[in-house]
């Protein structure tokens, strides 16, 4: 992200501020890598904090969605045994090309 399109952004949305103590190794670092990609140092935190909450809420689903699957399995909801079949050749063809 160029920084004149971070800044459009911090200025375009609501926005609130959090105040986050860092370890010296991770300001220097957050530092570095802000000068190298000529972004501010906040708007690299802010999209790696957003990174991680995405993948938190991926990780909550398929615990969800797994957790959903072995309370079916064996019931009358659980996925049909040819349907579960073809969906397992389906992936180990897969990951064989």
């Amino acid at each position: 992200m160029a920084e004149g399109n971070a800044i459009r952004l911090w200025h375009t949305q609501n926005m609130k501020n959090f105040h986050l103590p860092l370890p010296d190794d991770t300001y220097e670092h957050l530092r570095a890598a802000a000068e190298r990609s000529k972004v501010p140092a906040t708007a690299l935190a802010r999209e790696a904090i957003d990174f991680w909450l995405r993948q938190q809420l991926r990780k909550a689903r398929h615990d969800a969605i797994a957790a959903y699957a072995a309370e079916m399995a064996g019931t009358a909801l659980d996925l049909d045994a040819g349907i579960e079949a073809a969906g397992i050749e389906h992936l180990m063809g897969r990951e064989s090309k």
